[in-house]
């Protein structure tokens, strides 16, 4: 009976436990990005450049990918841990509603749980190359 009671308890407590894990934990979405003027006109001087998307794909695999996933899906493994969703860069819509200037301020400036990168990456090709690469995610 005590053995029985012991085994119950433990099932129940694992099966809290699997279902703790297994259920998603649900992220808000990010509010509306208030970008300044200066950066939503600020063009993007290595546009189509491959050398330039090629730095910006190490420097995004070194600085990025973790929380934006491999593809951009923002399923990188820190992302789980995020109150806010951080972004699909797969989404045409959603990317080609935004400028270049616009994504290199939420890259670089960031806010809330995104971070500010101004310190970490400072070579403006590199910093230019993420967003051409970021661009190239979309479908």
């Amino acid at each position: 009976m005590k053995t029985n009671l012991i085994f119950m308890g433990l099932m129940a407590f694992g099966i809290t436990l699997l279902f703790a894990f297994s259920v998603p934990q649900t992220q808000k979405k990010g509010a509306a990005w208030k970008i300044p003027a200066e950066y939503k006109s600020k063009a993007n001087p290595h546009k189509g450049d491959a050398n330039a998307e090629k730095l910006g794909k190490a420097a995004y695999a070194k600085h990025c990918r973790s929380c934006h996933g491999n593809l951009g899906l923002g399923d990188g493994p820190k992302a789980k841990n995020l109150e806010t969703h951080p972004g699909d860069f797969s989404d045409a819509k959603w990317l080609g509603s935004l400028t270049d200037g616009d994504l290199y301020y939420m890259s670089f400036i960031g806010r809330d749980e995104m971070p500010n990168f101004e310190s970490k990456i400072t070579d403006e090709e590199e910093r230019w190359g993420i967003i051409n690469y970021i661009r190239s995610l979309k479908k």
